[in-house]
Protein backbone atom coordinates (compact mmCIF):
# COMPACT_ATOMS: atom_id res chain seq x y z
CA UNK A 1 0.00 0.00 0.00
CA UNK A 2 1.85 3.27 -1.15
CA UNK A 3 1.20 6.33 -0.19
CA UNK A 4 -0.01 7.35 -3.83
CA UNK A 5 -2.52 5.05 -3.56
CA UNK A 6 -3.74 5.71 0.14
CA UNK A 7 -3.63 9.56 -1.06
CA UNK A 8 -6.50 8.90 -4.10
CA UNK A 9 -8.27 6.40 -1.08
CA UNK A 10 -8.59 9.29 1.65
CA UNK A 11 -9.57 12.04 -1.40
CA UNK A 12 -12.20 9.71 -2.43
CA UNK A 13 -13.48 9.58 1.60
CA UNK A 14 -13.21 12.99 1.75
CA UNK A 15 -15.27 14.08 -1.44
CA UNK A 16 -18.62 14.48 0.62
CA UNK A 17 -17.49 17.30 2.90
CA UNK A 18 -15.74 15.24 5.64
CA UNK A 19 -12.95 17.14 7.69
CA UNK A 20 -10.91 14.38 8.31
CA UNK A 21 -10.25 10.85 7.09
CA UNK A 22 -7.98 7.95 8.14
CA UNK A 23 -7.01 4.08 6.39
CA UNK A 24 -5.94 1.69 8.80
CA UNK A 25 -4.93 -1.12 7.32
CA UNK A 26 -3.80 -4.48 9.65
CA UNK A 27 -2.12 -7.61 9.08
CA UNK A 28 -1.98 -10.09 12.37
CA UNK A 29 -0.65 -13.26 12.31
CA UNK A 30 -1.83 -15.19 15.85
CA UNK A 31 -1.18 -18.93 17.09
CA UNK A 32 -1.80 -20.42 20.74
CA UNK A 33 -1.60 -23.81 22.30
CA UNK A 34 -1.82 -25.21 25.92
CA UNK A 35 0.22 -28.11 27.09
CA UNK A 36 -0.94 -30.39 29.93
CA UNK A 37 -0.38 -34.18 31.17
CA UNK A 38 2.57 -34.45 28.89
CA UNK A 39 0.75 -34.02 25.75
CA UNK A 40 0.47 -30.62 23.56
CA UNK A 41 -3.48 -30.03 24.15
CA UNK A 42 -4.64 -27.95 21.75
CA UNK A 43 -2.91 -25.29 19.41
CA UNK A 44 -4.31 -22.39 16.50
CA UNK A 45 -2.75 -20.44 14.32
CA UNK A 46 -5.16 -17.42 12.64
CA UNK A 47 -4.10 -14.79 10.11
CA UNK A 48 -6.06 -11.72 9.45
CA UNK A 49 -5.82 -9.02 7.43
CA UNK A 50 -7.99 -5.68 6.07
CA UNK A 51 -8.95 -2.00 6.46
CA UNK A 52 -11.18 -0.30 8.32
CA UNK A 53 -11.63 3.38 6.71
CA UNK A 54 -13.13 5.72 8.91
CA UNK A 55 -14.59 9.89 7.97
CA UNK A 56 -15.38 12.77 10.78
CA UNK A 57 -17.23 15.65 10.42
CA UNK A 58 -18.26 17.62 13.25
CA UNK A 59 -17.96 15.59 16.21
CA UNK A 60 -20.00 12.41 13.24
CA UNK A 61 -18.09 9.36 12.54
CA UNK A 62 -18.81 6.99 9.54
CA UNK A 63 -16.74 4.01 8.96
CA UNK A 64 -16.11 0.98 6.88
CA UNK A 65 -14.02 -2.17 6.68
CA UNK A 66 -13.24 -5.03 4.46
CA UNK A 67 -11.17 -7.53 3.78
CA UNK A 68 -10.23 -7.25 0.61
CA UNK A 69 -7.70 -5.02 -0.31
CA UNK A 70 -8.38 -3.88 -3.94
CA UNK A 71 -8.86 -0.72 -5.41
CA UNK A 72 -12.34 -1.28 -5.94
CA UNK A 73 -13.23 -2.26 -2.29
CA UNK A 74 -11.36 0.42 -0.64
CA UNK A 75 -13.21 2.85 -3.08
CA UNK A 76 -16.87 1.01 -1.84
CA UNK A 77 -15.55 1.72 1.62
CA UNK A 78 -14.11 5.19 1.64
CA UNK A 79 -17.80 5.60 -0.38
CA UNK A 80 -19.65 4.30 2.53
CA UNK A 81 -17.49 6.03 5.61
CA UNK A 82 -18.02 9.24 3.57
CA UNK A 83 -22.01 8.73 3.63
CA UNK A 84 -21.80 10.61 7.08
CA UNK A 85 -20.76 13.68 5.29
CA UNK A 86 -22.73 15.06 3.01
CA UNK A 87 -22.44 18.89 1.35
CA UNK A 88 -19.53 21.43 1.82
CA UNK A 89 -17.48 20.97 -1.35
CA UNK A 90 -14.83 18.09 -0.78
CA UNK A 91 -11.60 18.78 0.85
CA UNK A 92 -8.10 17.13 -0.39
CA UNK A 93 -6.18 15.09 1.71
CA UNK A 94 -2.18 16.38 2.32
CA UNK A 95 0.55 15.08 0.91
CA UNK A 96 1.51 11.67 3.17
CA UNK A 97 4.80 11.66 4.96
CA UNK A 98 6.56 9.13 6.83
CA UNK A 99 8.06 10.29 9.90
CA UNK A 100 10.80 8.53 12.46
CA UNK A 101 8.99 6.55 14.99
CA UNK A 102 10.34 5.52 18.44
CA UNK A 103 11.48 1.87 19.03
CA UNK A 104 10.09 1.12 22.37
CA UNK A 105 10.11 -2.82 21.10
CA UNK A 106 13.44 -4.43 19.44
CA UNK A 107 13.05 -7.34 19.16
CA UNK A 108 15.10 -9.76 17.30
CA UNK A 109 13.91 -13.38 17.90
CA UNK A 110 9.91 -12.93 17.12
CA UNK A 111 8.56 -15.88 18.95
CA UNK A 112 6.10 -16.49 16.11
CA UNK A 113 9.26 -17.36 14.04
CA UNK A 114 9.90 -19.75 16.24
CA UNK A 115 9.39 -23.54 15.51
CA UNK A 116 6.20 -25.05 17.08
CA UNK A 117 8.64 -27.65 19.12
CA UNK A 118 10.67 -25.12 21.10
CA UNK A 119 7.63 -23.29 22.22
CA UNK A 120 6.08 -26.47 23.23
CA UNK A 121 9.51 -27.64 25.37
CA UNK A 122 9.28 -24.52 26.87
CA UNK A 123 5.69 -24.73 28.26
CA UNK A 124 6.80 -28.55 29.10
CA UNK A 125 9.46 -27.43 31.47
CA UNK A 126 6.88 -25.23 33.27
CA UNK A 127 4.58 -28.01 34.13
CA UNK A 128 7.42 -30.12 34.91
CA UNK A 129 8.91 -27.59 36.89
CA UNK A 130 5.34 -27.11 39.20
CA UNK A 131 4.75 -30.79 39.40
CA UNK A 132 8.07 -31.30 40.89
CA UNK A 133 7.81 -28.32 42.85
CA UNK A 134 5.83 -30.66 46.14
CA UNK A 135 4.18 -34.00 46.07
CA UNK A 136 1.11 -31.80 46.29
CA UNK A 137 0.99 -30.39 43.22
CA UNK A 138 -1.24 -32.86 41.42
CA UNK A 139 -1.86 -31.24 38.24
CA UNK A 140 0.11 -28.37 35.87
CA UNK A 141 -1.31 -26.76 32.74
CA UNK A 142 0.68 -24.33 31.05
CA UNK A 143 -0.36 -22.15 27.44
CA UNK A 144 1.52 -19.71 25.25
CA UNK A 145 -0.19 -17.03 22.90
CA UNK A 146 1.45 -15.15 20.51
CA UNK A 147 1.13 -12.05 17.54
CA UNK A 148 2.61 -10.24 15.29
CA UNK A 149 0.20 -7.73 14.59
CA UNK A 150 1.32 -5.05 11.57
CA UNK A 151 -0.27 -1.59 11.03
CA UNK A 152 -0.09 1.04 8.49
CA UNK A 153 -1.72 4.27 8.88
CA UNK A 154 -2.69 7.03 6.54
CA UNK A 155 -4.37 10.16 7.47
CA UNK A 156 -5.89 12.89 5.38
CA UNK A 157 -3.64 15.05 7.72
CA UNK A 158 -0.56 13.81 5.99
CA UNK A 159 0.22 11.41 8.20
CA UNK A 160 1.84 7.82 6.49
CA UNK A 161 2.85 5.48 9.54
CA UNK A 162 3.66 1.78 9.76
CA UNK A 163 4.62 -0.66 12.84
CA UNK A 164 5.63 -3.76 13.61
CA UNK A 165 4.40 -4.88 17.32
CA UNK A 166 5.13 -8.35 18.37
CA UNK A 167 3.22 -9.53 21.44
CA UNK A 168 3.89 -12.83 23.33
CA UNK A 169 2.24 -14.04 27.13
CA UNK A 170 3.16 -17.48 28.81
CA UNK A 171 0.83 -18.60 31.58
CA UNK A 172 1.06 -21.58 34.10
CA UNK A 173 -1.20 -23.15 36.32
CA UNK A 174 -1.02 -25.75 39.17
CA UNK A 175 -3.17 -27.37 40.89
CA UNK A 176 -2.33 -28.96 44.53
CA UNK A 177 -4.39 -31.39 46.77
CA UNK A 178 -4.24 -32.58 50.17
CA UNK A 179 -6.70 -34.90 52.80
CA UNK A 180 -8.72 -31.16 53.23
CA UNK A 181 -9.15 -28.90 49.95
CA UNK A 182 -7.36 -28.46 46.65
CA UNK A 183 -6.24 -25.28 45.56
CA UNK A 184 -5.30 -23.19 42.59
CA UNK A 185 -2.03 -21.20 42.09
CA UNK A 186 -0.99 -19.20 38.74
CA UNK A 187 1.88 -17.51 36.98
CA UNK A 188 2.51 -15.59 33.63
CA UNK A 189 4.56 -13.21 32.15
CA UNK A 190 5.51 -11.39 28.15
CA UNK A 191 4.91 -8.84 26.65
CA UNK A 192 6.54 -7.14 23.55
CA UNK A 193 9.67 -9.04 23.56
CA UNK A 194 10.74 -12.15 22.03
CA UNK A 195 11.88 -15.42 23.51
CA UNK A 196 14.92 -13.94 25.23
CA UNK A 197 12.61 -13.07 27.49
CA UNK A 198 13.12 -16.36 28.64
CA UNK A 199 17.03 -15.58 29.36
CA UNK A 200 16.25 -13.59 32.56
CA UNK A 201 12.98 -15.38 33.85
CA UNK A 202 12.98 -19.13 32.88
CA UNK A 203 9.85 -20.73 32.20
CA UNK A 204 10.57 -23.12 35.09
CA UNK A 205 10.44 -19.96 37.42
CA UNK A 206 6.38 -19.80 36.39
CA UNK A 207 5.90 -23.00 37.35
CA UNK A 208 7.18 -22.96 40.36
CA UNK A 209 5.65 -19.97 41.30
CA UNK A 210 2.28 -21.29 40.28
CA UNK A 211 2.96 -24.55 41.96
CA UNK A 212 4.31 -21.99 45.54
CA UNK A 213 0.29 -20.31 45.41
CA UNK A 214 -1.31 -24.04 45.13
CA UNK A 215 0.63 -25.28 48.15
CA UNK A 216 0.90 -22.36 50.12
CA UNK A 217 -3.08 -21.67 49.87
CA UNK A 218 -3.49 -25.36 51.38
CA UNK A 219 -2.92 -24.08 54.84
CA UNK A 220 -4.85 -20.54 54.27
CA UNK A 221 -7.17 -19.47 56.42
CA UNK A 222 -10.25 -16.97 56.03
CA UNK A 223 -9.48 -13.18 56.56
CA UNK A 224 -10.77 -10.33 58.11
CA UNK A 225 -14.23 -8.87 56.74
CA UNK A 226 -15.64 -5.89 56.74
CA UNK A 227 -13.23 -2.58 56.70
CA UNK A 228 -10.13 -3.36 56.98
CA UNK A 229 -6.49 -1.67 56.61
CA UNK A 230 -5.39 -3.03 52.87
CA UNK A 231 -1.68 -3.25 51.76
CA UNK A 232 -1.21 -3.62 47.96
CA UNK A 233 1.44 -5.03 46.60
CA UNK A 234 3.81 -3.73 43.53
CA UNK A 235 3.54 -4.39 40.15
CA UNK A 236 0.26 -6.54 39.66
CA UNK A 237 -2.03 -4.65 41.78
CA UNK A 238 -1.82 -1.55 39.49
CA UNK A 239 -4.99 -3.40 37.69
CA UNK A 240 -7.02 -1.41 40.24
CA UNK A 241 -5.66 2.09 39.74
CA UNK A 242 -6.18 1.03 35.54
CA UNK A 243 -9.25 -0.09 35.80
CA UNK A 244 -10.96 1.91 38.50
CA UNK A 245 -9.06 5.67 37.91
CA UNK A 246 -7.23 5.62 34.87
CA UNK A 247 -9.92 3.92 32.40
CA UNK A 248 -12.77 6.70 34.15
CA UNK A 249 -10.43 8.95 32.67
CA UNK A 250 -10.14 7.72 28.84
CA UNK A 251 -12.02 11.34 27.10
CA UNK A 252 -14.93 9.56 25.84
CA UNK A 253 -16.31 8.81 29.11
CA UNK A 254 -15.89 12.40 30.16
CA UNK A 255 -18.09 14.31 26.78
CA UNK A 256 -20.56 11.45 27.19
CA UNK A 257 -20.82 12.14 31.33
CA UNK A 258 -20.77 8.16 32.00
CA UNK A 259 -17.60 8.53 34.24
CA UNK A 260 -17.46 9.30 37.78
CA UNK A 261 -14.42 11.70 37.54
CA UNK A 262 -16.07 14.08 35.20
CA UNK A 263 -16.34 17.20 37.02
CA UNK A 264 -13.09 16.41 39.02
CA UNK A 265 -10.70 18.33 36.73
CA UNK A 266 -7.89 20.43 38.84
CA UNK A 267 -9.71 18.84 42.04
CA UNK A 268 -7.88 17.40 45.11
CA UNK A 269 -8.74 13.81 44.98
CA UNK A 270 -5.28 12.12 46.71
CA UNK A 271 -2.46 12.95 48.73
CA UNK A 272 -0.06 15.20 47.19
CA UNK A 273 2.52 12.19 47.34
CA UNK A 274 0.26 10.51 44.79
CA UNK A 275 0.94 11.10 40.80
CA UNK A 276 -0.81 8.47 38.24
CA UNK A 277 0.31 8.57 34.36
CA UNK A 278 -0.08 6.51 31.15
CA UNK A 279 2.77 6.00 29.80
CA UNK A 280 3.13 3.86 26.44
CA UNK A 281 6.85 4.60 26.22
CA UNK A 282 8.00 1.79 28.88
CA UNK A 283 10.28 -0.32 26.66
CA UNK A 284 9.16 -4.07 26.00
CA UNK A 285 5.61 -3.37 27.87
CA UNK A 286 2.87 -4.70 26.90
CA UNK A 287 1.08 -2.07 26.47
CA UNK A 288 3.29 -0.04 24.96
CA UNK A 289 3.31 1.51 21.50
CA UNK A 290 5.44 3.08 18.93
CA UNK A 291 2.94 4.92 17.48
CA UNK A 292 -1.15 4.15 17.96
CA UNK A 293 -4.20 3.61 15.80
CA UNK A 294 -4.63 6.84 14.46
CA UNK A 295 -0.97 7.43 13.21
CA UNK A 296 0.09 9.76 16.78
CA UNK A 297 3.49 8.78 18.62
CA UNK A 298 1.89 8.72 22.52
CA UNK A 299 3.70 10.53 25.03
CA UNK A 300 3.05 10.16 28.68
CA UNK A 301 0.36 11.42 30.11
CA UNK A 302 -0.22 12.53 33.77
CA UNK A 303 -3.64 11.78 34.87
CA UNK A 304 -3.32 12.61 38.95
CA UNK A 305 -0.56 15.24 39.85
CA UNK A 306 0.02 15.29 43.54
CA UNK A 307 -3.13 14.09 44.18
CA UNK A 308 -4.78 16.40 41.74
CA UNK A 309 -7.06 15.02 38.82
CA UNK A 310 -5.18 16.95 35.45
CA UNK A 311 -5.63 15.07 32.27
CA UNK A 312 -7.79 13.55 30.09
CA UNK A 313 -6.52 10.12 27.75
CA UNK A 314 -7.49 11.55 24.09
CA UNK A 315 -8.00 9.84 21.04
CA UNK A 316 -8.55 12.48 17.69
CA UNK A 317 -12.33 12.59 17.98
CA UNK A 318 -12.33 12.87 21.85
CA UNK A 319 -9.74 15.83 21.26
CA UNK A 320 -11.75 18.07 18.75
CA UNK A 321 -14.90 17.26 20.75
CA UNK A 322 -13.02 19.18 24.42
CA UNK A 323 -10.97 21.12 22.41
CA UNK A 324 -7.78 19.23 23.24
CA UNK A 325 -4.67 17.61 21.73
CA UNK A 326 -4.69 14.48 21.24
CA UNK A 327 -2.19 12.60 23.74
CA UNK A 328 -1.91 9.57 21.23
CA UNK A 329 -4.36 6.67 22.95
CA UNK A 330 -6.60 6.11 19.86
CA UNK A 331 -6.61 1.99 20.13
CA UNK A 332 -8.80 -0.23 18.49
CA UNK A 333 -9.02 -4.08 18.34
CA UNK A 334 -8.55 -4.56 14.83
CA UNK A 335 -9.08 -3.71 11.89
CA UNK A 336 -13.15 -3.75 12.03
CA UNK A 337 -13.29 -1.47 14.71
CA UNK A 338 -13.26 2.07 14.92
CA UNK A 339 -10.52 3.66 17.55
CA UNK A 340 -11.51 5.07 20.95
CA UNK A 341 -9.12 6.59 23.35
CA UNK A 342 -7.69 3.60 25.75
CA UNK A 343 -4.99 3.08 28.14
CA UNK A 344 -1.65 1.79 27.43
CA UNK A 345 0.84 1.27 30.63
CA UNK A 346 -1.17 2.90 33.85
CA UNK A 347 1.44 3.49 36.28
CA UNK A 348 1.48 4.91 40.06
CA UNK A 349 4.80 6.71 40.29
CA UNK A 350 6.99 6.30 43.86
CA UNK A 351 6.17 7.89 46.96
CA UNK A 352 8.21 8.85 49.79
CA UNK A 353 7.86 5.40 52.02
CA UNK A 354 9.93 2.49 52.73
CA UNK A 355 8.23 -0.92 51.60
CA UNK A 356 8.58 -2.06 55.16
CA UNK A 357 7.64 0.42 56.88
CA UNK A 358 4.21 0.57 55.60
CA UNK A 359 4.06 -3.03 56.53
CA UNK A 360 4.97 -2.42 59.92
CA UNK A 361 2.69 0.72 60.20
CA UNK A 362 -0.39 -1.80 60.20
CA UNK A 363 -1.70 -3.36 63.48
CA UNK A 364 -4.31 -5.73 61.67
CA UNK A 365 -4.93 -5.92 58.06
CA UNK A 366 -4.53 -7.63 54.75
CA UNK A 367 -1.76 -7.78 52.30
CA UNK A 368 -2.76 -8.20 49.04
CA UNK A 369 -0.36 -9.28 46.36
CA UNK A 370 -2.22 -10.48 43.15
CA UNK A 371 -6.18 -9.37 42.32
CA UNK A 372 -8.18 -11.14 39.76
CA UNK A 373 -10.66 -9.91 37.31
CA UNK A 374 -12.50 -6.44 38.44
CA UNK A 375 -16.01 -5.27 37.77
CA UNK A 376 -16.07 -1.60 37.47
CA UNK A 377 -19.66 0.75 37.53
CA UNK A 378 -17.98 4.07 35.50
CA UNK A 379 -20.71 6.46 36.50
CA UNK A 380 -20.00 6.29 40.55
CA UNK A 381 -16.62 4.77 40.84
CA UNK A 382 -17.76 1.46 42.78
CA UNK A 383 -15.67 -1.21 41.96
CA UNK A 384 -15.50 -5.01 43.39
CA UNK A 385 -12.24 -7.23 42.54
CA UNK A 386 -10.99 -10.63 44.02
CA UNK A 387 -7.55 -11.47 45.69
CA UNK A 388 -6.02 -14.05 43.99
CA UNK A 389 -2.81 -13.80 46.71
CA UNK A 390 -3.36 -12.31 50.09
CA UNK A 391 -1.87 -12.58 53.78
CA UNK A 392 -2.80 -11.45 57.00
CA UNK A 393 -0.55 -8.67 58.88
CA UNK A 394 -0.58 -9.10 62.52
CA UNK A 395 1.11 -6.47 64.49
CA UNK A 396 3.41 -5.04 61.17
CA UNK A 397 3.96 -8.89 60.53
CA UNK A 398 3.09 -10.74 57.83
CA UNK A 399 1.68 -14.27 59.12
CA UNK A 400 -1.00 -16.14 57.06
CA UNK A 401 -2.01 -16.99 53.82
CA UNK A 402 -5.62 -16.09 53.26
CA UNK A 403 -8.40 -17.60 51.04
CA UNK A 404 -9.64 -14.95 47.67
CA UNK A 405 -11.67 -12.94 49.07
CA UNK A 406 -13.54 -9.75 47.08
CA UNK A 407 -12.83 -5.57 47.96
CA UNK A 408 -14.53 -3.58 47.55
CA UNK A 409 -14.73 0.08 47.12
CA UNK A 410 -15.27 3.41 45.28
CA UNK A 411 -12.64 4.88 43.11
CA UNK A 412 -12.58 8.48 44.33
CA UNK A 413 -12.74 7.14 48.09
CA UNK A 414 -9.86 4.60 47.55
CA UNK A 415 -7.48 7.23 46.26
CA UNK A 416 -8.16 9.56 49.39
CA UNK A 417 -7.34 6.64 51.63
CA UNK A 418 -3.78 6.03 50.07
CA UNK A 419 -1.82 7.20 53.42
CA UNK A 420 1.16 5.48 52.44
CA UNK A 421 3.00 4.87 49.05
CA UNK A 422 6.39 3.09 48.62
CA UNK A 423 9.36 4.24 46.73
CA UNK A 424 9.32 1.12 45.19
CA UNK A 425 7.40 0.72 42.24
CA UNK A 426 7.64 -2.49 39.44
CA UNK A 427 6.19 -2.93 36.69
CA UNK A 428 3.61 -6.02 35.63
CA UNK A 429 4.94 -9.01 34.05
CA UNK A 430 2.77 -8.67 31.07
CA UNK A 431 -0.06 -10.62 31.45
CA UNK A 432 -3.15 -8.33 31.28
CA UNK A 433 -5.88 -7.12 28.97
CA UNK A 434 -8.24 -4.43 29.17
CA UNK A 435 -12.04 -4.59 27.98
CA UNK A 436 -14.30 -1.72 26.65
CA UNK A 437 -17.47 -2.09 24.14
CA UNK A 438 -17.02 -5.36 23.03
CA UNK A 439 -13.10 -4.54 22.17
CA UNK A 440 -10.26 -5.96 24.34
CA UNK A 441 -6.92 -4.45 24.02
CA UNK A 442 -3.08 -5.61 25.95
CA UNK A 443 -1.82 -2.95 28.52
CA UNK A 444 0.42 -2.81 31.40
CA UNK A 445 -0.28 -1.79 34.74
CA UNK A 446 2.82 -0.47 37.84
CA UNK A 447 2.83 0.73 41.27
CA UNK A 448 4.45 0.73 44.49
CA UNK A 449 3.39 -0.55 47.68
CA UNK A 450 0.78 1.35 49.59
CA UNK A 451 -1.43 1.34 52.55
CA UNK A 452 -5.26 1.96 52.19
CA UNK A 453 -6.93 3.01 55.09
CA UNK A 454 -10.12 1.66 54.44
CA UNK A 455 -11.65 -0.93 51.89
CA UNK A 456 -14.70 -3.22 52.12
CA UNK A 457 -13.79 -6.74 52.29
CA UNK A 458 -15.82 -9.86 51.70
CA UNK A 459 -15.33 -13.69 51.98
Amino acid sequence: MDQALCRRVLDIALENGGDYADLFFEYRASSGFSFSDGTLKAASRNVSAGVGVRVQRRGMTGFASTEDLSFEALERAAKTASEIAVGGGGKRAFALESRPLPRRYEVEDVSLDAPLREKRLLCERAALAALSFDPRVTAAESSFSEEVREILVATSDGIFAHDVQPLFRVGVRARAEDHRSWREGTSGGGGRVGLGYFHGTPPEWHGREAARQAVQLLDCRQGPTGDVVVVLGSADCGIIFQQAVAQSLEADYVFTRTSALVDLMGRQIASEFFTLIDDASVPGSRGSLNVDDEGIVPHPTVLIEQGRVCGYLHDRRSARLLGHSTTGNGRRASFGASSMPRCTNTLVLPGPDEPESILRSVKHGILVLKLGGGQIDMSNGDFVFGTTESYLIEDGRVTAPLAPQNILGNAIEMLGNVTMLGSDVFISDGIWTSGKHDQSVPIGVGCPVMRIESLFVAS
